[in-house]
C-alpha cells in the first residue's frame, strides 16, 4: 500500500476552512475546494517507494496489470477509472448536467472531427467518458438534484407572486412533464439575459420573503434567495426552482446519473466519480451555455432527489450505485473491535475522515474477519504482503491511500475509512 500525497484545488467556490480543518492544518485564507486522490491527469496523487515522490499516474502506466489487476483493464483499460475527492462548497457550484457513454463518445468525435480544442470555451466535450457521481455528506450539505414535479414546481413559482413567472407556471401545470420541463427550461435558459435579469431579481427578493415568512418552501426559497446572492442576475437561478432542493446529513449520499441536472450549494463531502471532465452547463456560471446540446443531453424527468443511505453488508457500509467504474463504501471501526481483513481483486483507494485507522499489509487474511464483497485475488494477480512481516501505515484525517489489486491488509483502530474501487 501506499501513502497518497494529494493536490488541494483552490476554485472559488471553495471552502477557505472545511478542508483544512479536516486535515488539522492552518488555513491560508483561499478557497480551498477540492483534494483529489487518484490519476487523474489534471492532478494525480503522488506516492514514493523509495525512490523519491512519482506521480501515481506514472506508476500505474508503467505496469497497468500490476497496479489494477487484469479484471480492471480487461473492463476499462490501463487506468484508474475512478477519481476520489473531497469537496467543500464554501458557495454554489455551476449548474450541471453529465452526458451519458454514448452521448460522450458521439459529442467527443464530432467535436475532434471539427477540429474545436479541448481548452476552446466553447467546447463540450473533454473526452469519450460518462461522468456518474456520487456524493456523501460529511457535514450537512445543501444541493440541487433533479426536476420537481411539474405542478410543485409551478406552486413554488407561482408562491413567489412575481407576474413575470406566469408564462411559465401556465406551461408547467397544462402540458405534460416532459414537454413542460424542457419548453420552460429552454425559455429561462434562451432569453435575452436584460430582459430575464429584472425577472430573476423579483424573484429573488420575493424568495427572501417568503423564506423569513416560514411555510412548506422556506428551506428551498431560502437555497434560491442564497443562490442568487451569488449570481444577481442569472437566469440559472430561475431554472434552479425546477429542480429539487435537498439538506444531506452526514453519512447520507446523492448518486448523480448521466442526464440528471444539479449543483451543490454548501457543504463537506466525500465525492466519488468516473474519471472525466465531461461537464454541460445550465446555469450559474460565467462559462459557456450550449443550449441545444443541453437539452439533447437533459433527462427531463420529474421524481424526488433520491437520497442513498449505505447498507451494511457484514461490517462493511456500501452506497449502492447502478454503475461499474466504482464503488463507494465506508467502516467505522469501534475502538477495541478486531481487525477487519481486507483484500480485492481490483485497486482501492482508502481515505480516513475521522479518528485514527490503521492498515497493515498481511501475508494471509483470517478467514474469518474476510470481507464477502472483496473477495480473493484471481489467478494472475499477486497476493501482495509488501514487506516481510506485513507493511503498516496510520491514516489520520483527511489522509488516504493506494492499495494495488491482490494486496491483502487488516484495517483496525477507531475512525472512520471510506473505500474506494471498481466492480469488476
Amino acid at each position: 500500500m501506499d501513502r497518497l500525497a494529494n493536490t488541494v484545488r483552490p476554485y472559488a467556490w471553495g471552502s477557505t476552512t472545511a478542508i483544512p480543518e479536516l486535515l488539522g492544518t492552518e488555513p491560508t485564507g483561499e478557497p480551498q475546494a477540492e483534494m483529489w486522490m487518484g490519476a487523474h491527469p489534471g492532478a494525480p496523487s503522488r506516492i514514493d517507494r523509495g525512490a523519491g515522490p512519482v506521480s501515481l499516474a506514472e506508476v500505474i502506466d508503467a505496469d497497468p496489470e500490476a497496479e489494477l489487476g487484469p479484471d480492471t483493464v480487461r473492463a476499462f483499460g490501463p487506468r484508474l477509472p475512478f477519481l476520489l475527492k473531497l469537496l467543500a462548497a464554501g458557495s454554489p457550484l455551476s449548474l450541471q448536467v453529465h452526458p451519458d457513454l454514448t452521448q460522450a463518445k458521439e459529442g467527443f468525435a464530432d467535436e475532434e472531427q471539427r477540429g474545436v480544442p479541448l481548452d476552446a470555451p466553447h467546447r463540450n466535450y473533454k473526452d469519450a467518458n460518462h461522468k456518474p457521481e456520487l456524493i456523501v455528506a460529511l457535514t450537512p450539505f445543501d444541493g440541487l438534484c433533479g426536476f420537481r414535479h411539474p405542478a410543485e414546481a409551478a406552486d413554488l413559482l407561482d408562491g413567489l407572486g412575481v407576474d413575470d413567472l406566469n408564462p411559465y407556471v401556465d406551461i408547467l401545470r397544462a402540458t405534460p412533464e416532459e414537454a413542460a420541463l424542457r419548453e420552460v427550461l429552454g425559455a429561462v435558459l434562451g432569453a435575452e439575459h436584460h430582459a430575464i435579469a429584472g425577472t430573476v431579481e423579483r424573484a429573488t427578493v420575493a424568495a427572501g420573503q417568503r423564506a423569513a415568512e416560514g411555510g412548506p418552501h422556506a428551506d428551498a426559497y431560502a437555497a434560491y434567495a442564497g443562490i442568487a446572492h451569488h449570481y444577481p442576475g442569472d437566469p440559472g437561478v430561475l431554472a434552479a426552482m425546477l429542480l429539487n432542493h435537498v439538506r444531506l446529513q452526514p453519512g447520507e449520499a446523492l448518486f448523480l446519473g448521466a442526464g440528471i441536472p444539479h449543483a451543490y450549494l454548501s457543504g463537506l463531502g466525500v465525492e466519488l466519480m468516473a474519471n472525466s471532465d465531461n461537464v454541460l452547463r445550465c446555469g450559474l456560471t460565467p462559462k459557456h451555455v450550449d443550449i441545444p446540446e443541453l437539452l439533447r443531453v437533459v433527462r427531463f424527468e420529474a421524481g424526488d432527489a433520491g437520497v442513498l443511505r449505505p447498507e451494511e453488508v457484514a461490517g462493511e457500509e456500501v452506497y449502492d450505485t447502478p454503475i461499474d467504474e466504482f464503488r463507494l463504501s465506508r467502516f467505522v471501526l469501534a475502538p477495541g473491535a478486531a481487525p477487519r481483513a481486507l483484500v480485492s481483486r481490483t485497486p482501492q483507494i482508502l481515505l480516513c475522515t475521522a479518528g485514527t485507522v490503521r492498515l497493515r499489509g498481511t501475508d494471509k487474511a483470517p478467514e474469518a474477519d474476510k470481507v464477502p464483497e472483496a473477495g480473493e485475488a484471481p489467478e494472475g494477480v499477486p497476493e501482495r504482503a509488501g514487506e516481510p512481516g506485513g507493511s503498516e501505515l496510520t491514516l489520520a484525517p483527511g489522509e488516504s491511500a493506494f492499495v494495488r489489486a491482490g494486496e491483502r491488509l487488516t484495517l483496525s483502530g477507531a475512525g472512520t475509512l471510506f473505500r474506494a474501487t471498481v466492480v469488476a
